[in-house]
C-alpha cells in the first residue's frame, strides 16, 4: 500500500438507510483501490466496530475505524467516528479524531467534509452524500464546492430517505444528482482518471 501523496480520496456521508448502500458501493469496487475512501455513517459509537467487521466480511476490502494520528493509505477504507478530520503534515495525510460532547451526530459528516476543504489544492476529492434524514454534510459540501470540488448527491429515486441529498441538491452549487448505480460508476471513473 502507498502513502496518499497527491492522490485521490472518496468521501461518503450517510445517515438513515446508509449501511446497505455503502455495502453495495464497496462490493462493486475491485481491488486494489486506486484511492482511499473515508465514510461518515451516522451510527452509535458502540455499533461502529461491528459495522466495520460486517463490511470487511461482505466486501473483502481492508476496512478500519479512523484513529487519531493514523496515516491515510491508498487502497484503504476508513470509517469515521466522533469528530474525524483529515489533516496534512510533512509526512502526508493523517486523521485527527476528537470526542466532542457538542457533536450532534456520530460522526459528523460536516466536520469530515469541511476538514477536507484544506487539501483541495493537493488532492483530488469525490464527496458523496447518500440517503439520510436532516442536512448533515450539506455545509461541508458547500465549502468543498467553493474550492472547486464537484460533489454528488443521491437521487430521490434510490435514496431510502430523501433528506440529506434533497438539501444538498437545493444548496450546493453544481452538484451532480445520481442514482446509486450511477454513483458507483462515478467512483469507478474517478479511480481511472
Amino acid at each position: 500500500m502507498k502513502f496518499l501523496e497527491h492522490n485521490k480520496i472518496v468521501l461518503i456521508g450517510a445517515s438513515t438507510g446508509g449501511p446497505a448502500h455503502i455495502e453495495k458501493i464497496l462490493s462493486s469496487l475491485e481491488e486494489p483501490l486506486p484511492f482511499s475512501i473515508v465514510i461518515a455513517q451516522h451510527m452509535g459509537e458502540e455499533f461502529l466496530p461491528s459495522f466495520v467487521k460486517r463490511l470487511s466480511l461482505k466486501t473483502n476490502h481492508k476496512i478500519m475505524l479512523c484513529e487519531d494520528g493514523q496515516t491515510l493509505m491508498q487502497g484503504c477504507i476508513y470509517i469515521a467516528t466522533n469528530n474525524s478530520s483529515i489533516l496534512k503534515d510533512s509526512n502526508g495525510l493523517k486523521f485527527q479524531v476528537v470526542h466532542s460532547e457538542k457533536a450532534h451526530f456520530n460522526p459528523e459528516i460536516n466536520h469530515l467534509f469541511s476538514s477536507a476543504s484544506e487539501i483541495t489544492a493537493t488532492h483530488k476529492l469525490l464527496p458523496i452524500l447518500l440517503t439520510g434524514i436532516g442536512d448533515d454534510g450539506v455545509q461541508g459540501c458547500q465549502l468543498l464546492a467553493q474550492h472547486g470540488v464537484k460533489c454528488i448527491a443521491e437521487s430521490e429515486k434510490t435514496a431510502i430517505v430523501y433528506g440529506i441529498p434533497a438539501r444538498a441538491k437545493e444548496s450546493v452549487v453544481n452538484i451532480n444528482v445520481l442514482d446509486l448505480d450511477k454513483i458507483i460508476e462515478a467512483i469507478q471513473i474517478f479511480g481511472e482518471r
